[in-house]
């Protein structure tokens, strides 16, 4: 695979998107902004739609022999596109999200791929048995609307995506797996034609039917790399999106909320306040974490893989945990913090 067709998918994953602002108005994909917004003007939407389906024409050209052996993988990744450009259209329902990633989870379960173990703990491997689907339904749409729930600032989820797929495809490329390294090297191909577009200040945001799709791929690419490394590895590799959506769950529970219920109580919402709005510092300052954090799952894995130590994972699960009280502790206080100052209550 040479680099002109990454090239190439760049180059059409950036024109298409130029199509979407264009015709957005009359596409009805216009982002129009509320009080959780982190943009006041309106803007198009949906560049996803763009993004997604560079990809989709790029393995098509380059490698038609992965559709035609894959082909259960591409529709489900095809059937969450699809829920996210209606979403981004008419504002889908959670349920009908939920309903779909379900069942394209499903479609991938029954064709062989899904979650079947989650490692080796204590010396003996934790297999799923029929509890496989539903663990890997919850864990994939789980993941589907953490990064969903990520794309709150100009660049944010495409960037953290890049980092997180960047290190999945070096698992796939050690590997030789094929199919996780084309559908990772094609979609981070595809992301810097969006990048282009949705740096501070953004032409347009990525809508639902990209962070829906890019959350679904990453969720794929787990699931492979699952086969190569200990699954807690995966925890800090994908640390960020998994981080934030724990930590603002926990925080609406405790405070008599529904954990899906929306606020500016994000990992992004709060750093921003923190570094005065300034939408590209709190950017890099995450994009930094993640790679920290991806980097680390990289230790975990050779750690444990050359280990003789049974215990390891266990160390490294406990390590994650607190990780996050250590997030959820600092971040909790300096959103307090924000609220005192803004007259609110906490």
């Amino acid at each position: 695979m040479t680099a002109l067709f990454y090239i190439f998918i760049t180059i059409l994953s950036f024109t298409l998107i130029k199509l979407i602002i264009y015709y957005a108005p009359k596409l009805g994909l216009i982002d129009i902004p509320n009080e959780r917004s982190s943009h006041a003007d309106l803007t198009p939407r949906g560049a996803g739609i763009g993004f997604v389906v560079a990809v989709f024409i790029g393995v098509a050209l380059f490698r038609w022999d992965l559709v035609l052996s894959h082909w259960y993988l591409f529709l489900a990744i095809f059937m969450v596109f699809i829920i996210g450009v209606f979403d981004d259209h008419k504002d889908a329902p959670p349920k009908a999200k939920f309903i779909v990633i379900f069942a394209a989870t499903a479609l991938m379960w029954w064709y062989g791929l899904s979650i079947e173990s989650l490692g080796e703990w204590f010396g003996y491997e934790l297999t799923l048995g029929w509890l496989a689907l539903p663990f890997s339904m919850l864990a994939l749409a789980g993941f589907t609307n953490a990064l969903n729930l990520i794309d709150g600032l100009n660049g944010l989820s495409g960037s953290i995506s890049i980092v997180i797929i960047g290190f999945f495809g070096y698992f796939a490329y050690v590997n030789d797996n094929d199919i996780m390294w084309i559908l990772a090297s094609f979609t981070i191909a595809s992301l810097v034609g969006f990048m282009l577009l949705n740096w501070h200040p953004a032409k347009i945001f990525m809508g639902d039917s990209g962070s829906l799709a890019l959350g679904f791929i990453i969720s794929i690419l787990a699931v492979f790399s699952v086969e190569y490394i200990h699954p807690v590895s995966v925890l800090y590799i994908a640390a960020i999106p998994i981080l934030d959506t724990l930590i603002v769950m926990v925080r609406r529970i405790r405070r008599g909320r529904s954990p899906f219920s929306p606020d500016r109580t994000h990992l992004h919402h709060i750093l921003a306040n923190f570094f005065l709005d300034d939408v590209k510092r709190t950017v890099w300052f995450l994009i930094l974490l993640q790679i920290s954090f991806s980097g680390i799952g990289v230790i975990v894995h050779s750690t444990i893989k050359s280990s003789p130590n049974e215990f390891l994972p266990f160390f490294a699960l406990g390590g994650f945990v607190m990780l996050f009280l250590i997030f959820y502790m600092i971040f909790s206080g300096m959103n307090r913090r924000q609220l005192l100052l803004d007259g609110d209550t906490y």
